[in-house]
């Protein structure tokens, strides 16, 4: 199985695309028209409180201001995707007094936490977590969208290679797609060892499967030493006021899709070349390195490759697959609508078995279209109506498998009487068709245009 990542600069853009076995796998995009604003870090104001919506709204110096919910101030958030064995010190967030450390309880679901974060917000017993004018350290986990400001959270995470870094939550834990108990143990020993982190907690990422402990060791010394810099900063700096800003797209590439199954890193531009190579020899190492090729071809980097042409296809409503069958993709302004259609599919099989079929084979299609287009948020798909309850859990198993893969987090329910899927994938910031196209000024974006009368 051949997996490649190809990085094209144009015109004010970067183009990263992964290929797997020949075939576009995932699609990223970063313009200059459009700053995304993910994973920034911001010294902020407080600018109003809204219990009656358990928000908060910060001034961070941007158009709008940012949302934040007080239950991320209360307790910070806890990703499923770890396993974590909390020692919270919400009080270093806040500027507050310390007090004396208290053996904490392990926080067991989002309710129970969002439940108690509630009776602190409306209940007479404990005042607001914040106040107005308040100066507070935030960090943008979804950018802008519409009308609305960036979600914020006082949960700063500074991801690297291999580790996470939360430099205000003492917590500890191991990615649980990392299942060896063996493997789990050995790593959780090597957190043991970064006791040069004074405060702060870190989490194992999956990528640190089978690594060293001079890798982790180094990855975060480097994530600490970092921390250091951007809390000198905010201690200097005024409210509102950018303390750290997220690296740009090829470097985030690197840092989360350069790993040991990938044959290689092919980029057109010499300037990102060299860098890539220096950033890969210090904080990855020199095995990479020789898996960095510049490529300095006439014809653009994803014609050559044939890229381009697939590419333009995730702009398209219909996405057609091998047998002929096809899906339309239409979003909407509360969800993405998916439908499945038999098209020019052939067998001779009855219709109970040509419609599994066909839901079989589009089921991978779709989770791809998900990741090329970045679409989030609540998704629907009608898959061709089935009967048979095993052919209903075998489609929806093989989409859960193909979803598997996404580095966003998905949730995917069970089949409805009505034969609907309903799923939802984390949605952090614009579709990559918003980043490309903008409205039609005739007919604002609808499709159709009035005809004279």
């Amino acid at each position: 199985m051949s997996r490649e990542i190809l990085i094209q600069t144009q015109r004010g853009e970067q183009l990263v695309a992964i290929i797997d076995n020949g075939v576009v796998d995932d699609f990223h995009i970063e313009v200059d028209r459009y700053q995304s604003l993910l994973g920034n870090i911001y010294k902020g104001r407080v600018e109003s409180i809204l219990p009656s919506i358990n928000a908060a709204f910060v001034n961070i110096g941007q158009e709008r201001n940012g949302f934040l919910y007080l239950t991320d101030v209360v307790s910070p958030r806890i990703d499923d995707e770890q396993e974590l064995e909390p020692r919270s010190i919400i009080d270093k967030i806040l500027g507050r007094p310390q007090k004396q450390a208290k053996p904490a309880k392990p926080v067991k679901t989002l309710k129970s936490r969002s439940s108690r974060s509630n009776r602190g917000v409306h209940g007479k017993s404990k005042e607001l977590p914040l106040k107005v004018g308040q100066e507070i350290m935030v960090q943008v986990v979804k950018d802008p969208f519409g009308e609305k400001g960036a979600r914020l959270t006082t949960h700063i995470t500074l991801p690297g290679r291999f580790v996470v870094y939360m430099p205000f939550d003492e917590q500890t834990g191991v990615s649980r797609k990392i299942e060896s108990s063996d493997e789990r143990s050995r790593l959780r020993e090597v957190i043991k060892g970064f006791s040069f982190a004074k405060t702060g907690g870190f989490i194992i990422r999956t990528a640190s499967l089978k690594q060293g402990k001079r890798e982790l060791n180094r990855d975060a010394r480097f994530l600490y030493g970092l921390w250091q810099k951007i809390h000198k900063k905010s201690e200097e700096d005024k409210a509102p006021s950018l303390i750290y800003e997220e690296g740009e797209l090829t470097w985030k590439i690197v840092r989360d899709y350069l790993t040991d199954n990938v044959d290689k890193l092919v980029i057109d531009d010499d300037d990102h070349y060299q860098r890539i190579r220096r950033f890969v020899q210090t904080l990855i190492g020199r095995s990479m390195v020789s898996k960095i090729e510049h490529y300095t071809g006439s014809v653009p980097l994803f014609e050559a490759r044939k890229v381009s042409k697939e590419l333009n296809r995730i702009y398209d409503t219909h996405v057609y697959v091998k047998s002929g069958a096809y899906i339309v993709i239409e979003p909407t302004e509360g969800l993405i609508v998916v439908d499945v259609n038999s098209g020019k599919f052939k067998t001779r099989a009855s219709p109970g078995e040509a419609a599994f079929m066909v839901n079989m084979e589009v089921a991978p299609e779709i989770a791809r279209q998900l990741r090329l287009r970045d679409l989030g948020g609540i998704i629907v798909i009608d898959f061709i109506d089935m009967v048979r309850d095993d052919h209903k859990r075998k489609v929806l198993e093989n989409l859960q498998k193909c979803l598997a893969r996404d580095h966003a987090k998905t949730e995917v329910y069970k089949i409805s009487p009505l034969g609907l899927v309903e799923m939802t994938r984390a949605r952090t910031g614009k579709t990559i068709e918003s980043i490309s196209f903008k409205n039609c000024p005739y007919c604002d974006g609808r499709g159709r245009v009035k005809f004279a009368s």
